[in-house]
């Protein structure tokens, strides 16, 4: 598994569509969910997402955004507009709140109306946290990309009434968002996370799918140099270089942020389970690490998460 893949398996959306076809100017739909990520797109029209902190992002016709929680945004006509805010949640589900879970019914854009599509994301575990870590408040991608089969998709499937449409519509929204972090990440001139650039590197990049795809296996840099095919220096190095930190010390990070996870999913799971399904045969080293890593041992972590719950 790559490490794009990994980080995003916690990343789904479910029921949080909100569509429109007839936002008419002026207009003001305020997003106050909160939630951890929230895509935004056009199918036709256009119209500004002012998020509460950061600099306004005009969005036109197949144009997408994506809005990093949990501080809310207004999405609205023009930048003066004289509409005054309507709040739009979980349950901004009446058309003259300006969407609806469901848009059943779909008519082309008349002069002046735009089409908005909005998915929430509800971002769940320290896994999917660590995408989230290497994203801005907001982003934008144009038109033009991959995305657009996708806004068409969704643009076809809105328009009918049939069972499964939003099942259908969430995994269309899923794909929409990873074509848009794909195309973000990478933009000419931009800054992706390290890991996302490794994983294009022959070396470094089959050392993360490994780790990522056997994290518990018994790694060592010769073990994991010897399945790529070079020599430890040259892994090493390499590695290094590119990802920010050494093999191991990587590996290491990254079972603990697994292990953060099944402390709070499993509840029941005793410390010694977490610690061999992360690949430690001693609790007591693992605890050791996972105090290392995320500053507290395991039992108080899962204590604390319990109570946030």
């Amino acid at each position: 598994m790559d490490v794009f893949a990994d980080l995003f398996r916690g990343v789904r959306a479910h029921g949080s569509l909100f569509g429109s076809s007839s936002l008419s100017a002026p207009w003001a739909l305020r997003f106050v969910d909160g939630a951890p990520l929230t895509l935004c797109t056009v199918t036709g029209g256009e119209g500004w997402i002012v998020p509460e902190d950061g600099p306004p992002e005009r969005l036109r016709a197949y144009e997408t955004v994506v809005v990093r929680g949990p501080r809310s945004f207004t999405f609205v006509d023009a930048l003066d507009t004289r509409a005054e805010p309507v709040e739009c949640g979980e349950f901004c589900a009446t058309p003259e709140l300006g969407g609806t879970r469901h848009r059943l019914g779909w008519s082309d854009v008349g002069p002046g109306e735009t089409t908005l599509i909005v998915g929430a994301y509800p971002v769940r575990g320290e896994i999917s946290r660590r995408l989230l870590d290497a994203l801005p408040v907001v982003l934008r991608v144009e038109a033009g990309g991959t995305g657009d089969a996708v806004v068409d998709h969704l643009a076809a499937e809105v328009a009918v009434d049939a069972p499964g449409q939003q099942l259908v519509l969430d995994r269309l929204l899923d794909w929409m968002l990873v074509c848009t972090l794909r195309e973000w990440f990478d933009r000419p001139g931009g800054e992706p996370p390290a890991w996302w650039s490794a994983q294009r590197d022959p070396v470094a990049g089959d050392a993360l799918r490994l780790l990522h795809a056997e994290p518990a296996a018994p790694w060592t840099v010769a073990s994991l140099a010897d399945r790529i095919g070079v020599s430890r220096s040259t892994l090493a190095k390499r590695f290094t270089d590119l990802v920010g930190e050494p093999p191991l010390t990587y590996l290491t990070r990254w079972r603990m942020t697994l292990a953060a996870d099944r402390l709070v999913d499993q509840q029941s799971t005793s410390i010694a389970d977490v610690a061999r399904a992360v690949g430690y045969s001693d609790p007591f080293g693992f605890s050791a690490a996972f105090k290392r890593i995320r500053g507290v041992n395991p039992s108080e972590y899962r204590r604390t998460a319990a109570r946030a719950v």
